[in-house]
């Protein structure tokens, strides 16, 4: 429903845009401008009827036509009878009796007999039935003036005045058209799409009530001295107990924890978006709600998982957590390095005040905490290679976050290669490139400023992103900060000895912007069994693959391998990435199991 009120507010937020901004532009055009009145002549004085016109009898004698009504009127000085019949109209001069045809010159005189302006009639032509004329059938005679408002007169068969177009109403037409949704003939106000718009926004008024009530709970308005408390016994993966509480009825297992000192990991704050504080209910689970759904896969949901913060105590609950007691504790680590990678991507090495123990392994993360800070622009020290990547970002002079975050950052080498440091690939989140003062992530700002000697605290490790030791062969595709799981696993395989074919396909849209190319390139030189391959979406013509980096490793790779089935793969990626390329094995009959990914819960 969630999914549904969004994306039907989005068409509908839309619209309401464009009704008012066609609504404000209308009420700003001239009136009279617009209705073509400032350059008409007023209606001509009504003038005596001839007495020497052609008697009323004896002109339907001369005429020998039938005719249903006779009228009399006046073609710019000329009498004329008006003979309607059932199909046609007639003019008929009053002094001759002889019939009268509208011609390009005289279209022109009755054209400029009803224009009072600067311009010059400069064409007559006869035209088919358009848009400026949509209120009368059949063809017209356009006359065009050179005037600077482009004013147009359309007159009938019959020499009647039908209408003044000139630029305004153009304006006001194509505006007039956003206003009533009649993109066609721009003149029924009651079509479908209007009235689809309708019963859209009365729709999303309903939905967005009753969004509105399934949000909050009733336990949230009642005190929780009153509601009574529920117990919690909170477990490890191996079933050993960490903490066994009681916690007030009606309060999210994400809040008892925090309450009791074993924070989650989150990077929404509880929002029921992001995934990370998944646990799994022993026994019974509850229903499974739509951001359970959402986020989880159907595998997980059928074992029991929910997210925490979206899992009421409604009742005694025994949970099991990942992370065991590494939930409750926060460890300190001074910044030993920062190197820039790319433009915009940064290794940043952490030295622990404790020394990390075998839980850090590649393909999990750890949780930055990033206090409430303010920075400035100049406060982010880009090496001169990047400054011209770097100018073409309108950041605001300065930006600010007043509360404390977690932001979840993979380890992007071994532990046990690094002696225990912590190296993480930070990639800043720039917002829009050319926006004016559009502030960047506040999380990635804060991690992509840090300099050598700054200190910071963390939580963690976390993740079940892992590698499945064993003889299968291994493709690893990824782009993106995904580089960073990703490097961490293959230099794991490589120096622990692995035999198995090893491949790694990642995808960037330059060469400058892809962060250990190098080392990459090296570790294929060294071993036999590593093959390694950049694919470059906007750099064409060039020896390495072009495109996206899931259709290069297809055709690179996967269409002619014989038994991909006996091949794991790892993937890690900016979601879109993520998705065609998870799309892409399950067409080549890659089974579920055999893909592991990490989607940074984004």
């Amino acid at each position: 429903m969630r999914k549904i009120h969004k994306w039907i507010g989005l068409l509908i937020g839309l619209q309401l845009v464009l009704w008012m901004c066609s609504g404000l532009v209308m009420s700003l055009l001239d009136a009279e401008q617009m209705r073509g009145r400032e350059f008409r002549a007023p209606a001509a004085a009504k003038q005596p009827w001839p007495t020497d016109a052609v008697p009323v009898s004896g002109m339907l004698a001369a005429a020998r036509e039938s005719a249903q009504t006779v009228s009399t009127g006046w073609l710019v000085d000329r009498p004329v009878y008006r003979l309607a019949g059932e199909k046609s109209t007639h003019l008929i001069d009053a002094h001759s009796g002889q019939r009268v045809d509208l011609d390009a010159a005289l279209a022109q005189r009755v054209a400029e007999a009803s224009y009072r302006g600067p311009g010059k009639a400069i064409q007559s032509e006869l035209v088919d039935r358009s848009l400026e004329t949509r209120a009368h059938e059949g063809k017209v005679w356009r006359v065009a003036f050179s005037d600077a408002e482009d004013t147009t007169v359309y007159l009938s068969l019959q020499g009647d005045v039908l209408e003044h177009r000139n630029k305004t109403w153009r304006l006001f037409n194509f505006f007039w058209m956003l206003h009533i949704m009649d993109y066609s003939g721009r003149q029924d106000f009651n079509n479908p799409l209007v009235v689809s718009a309708a019963i859209g926004g009365f729709w999303l008024a309903l939905s967005g009530i009753w969004l509105l009530f399934t949000s909050f709970s009733l336990a949230e308005f009642i005190p929780k001295r009153w509601r009574g408390t529920r117990s919690l016994m909170v477990h490890a993966p191996d079933g050993s107990r960490l903490r066994s509480m009681r916690a007030h009825a009606g309060d999210t297992v994400f809040v008892a924890l925090a309450q009791q000192g074993l924070q989650l990991p989150s990077n929404c704050g509880g929002g029921q978006s992001c995934g990370l504080c998944e646990v799994r209910v022993r026994g019974a689970a509850p229903e499974a709600t739509s951001a359970d759904r959402a986020v989880l896969a159907p595998s997980r949901i059928e074992a029991g998982c929910r997210l925490a913060c979206n899992l009421k105590l409604d009742r005694n609950l025994d949970i099991e957590v990942r992370g065991g007691m590494a939930l409750g504790e926060v460890h300190e680590a001074q910044v030993e390095s920062v190197r820039a990678l790319s433009p915009f991507m940064r290794e940043v090495v952490l030295l622990p005040k404790d020394k990390p123990g075998p839980e850090y392994r590649p393909g999990s993360f750890i949780q930055v905490h990033v206090p409430s800070y303010r920075m400035a622009k100049h406060q982010i020290d880009a090496p001169p290679e990047h400054h011209s990547a770097w100018s073409g970002l309108h950041l605001p002079p300065q930006w600010t976050s007043g509360a404390l975050l977690r932001r979840s950052y993979s380890l992007s080498a071994p532990v046990q290669q690094t002696d225990g440091r912590l190296t993480l690939l930070v990639r800043f989140c720039h917002g829009k490139q050319g926006g004016k003062n559009h502030p960047p992530g506040k999380g990635s700002a804060y991690v992509f400023g840090l300099k050598a000697g700054d200190k910071l605290q963390y939580s963690g490790p976390f993740g079940d992103f892992a590698i499945q030791h064993g003889e299968h062969e291994k493709v690893f595709i990824g782009g993106g900060a995904g580089m960073a799981p990703l490097r961490a696993m293959v230099r794991d395989l490589l120096e622990s000895g692995a035999s198995e074919p090893v491949h790694f396909w990642y995808g960037a849209r330059t060469a400058a912007d892809a962060p250990y190319v190098d080392e990459m390139e090296e570790l294929a030189a060294r071993f036999d069994n590593f093959s390694w391959q950049l694919v470059l979406s906007e750099e064409r013509g060039g020896a390495r693959p072009s495109g996206m980096v899931h259709e290069a490793v297809r055709e690179g790779l996967l269409q002619s391998h014989p038994d991909l089935q006996t091949c794991d793969f790892y993937l890690c990626g900016p979601p879109p990435m993520l998705t065609a390329t998870r799309t892409m094995l399950k067409r080549l009959g890659v089974q579920d199991d055999r893909v592991a990914f990490d989607d940074f819960k984004i």
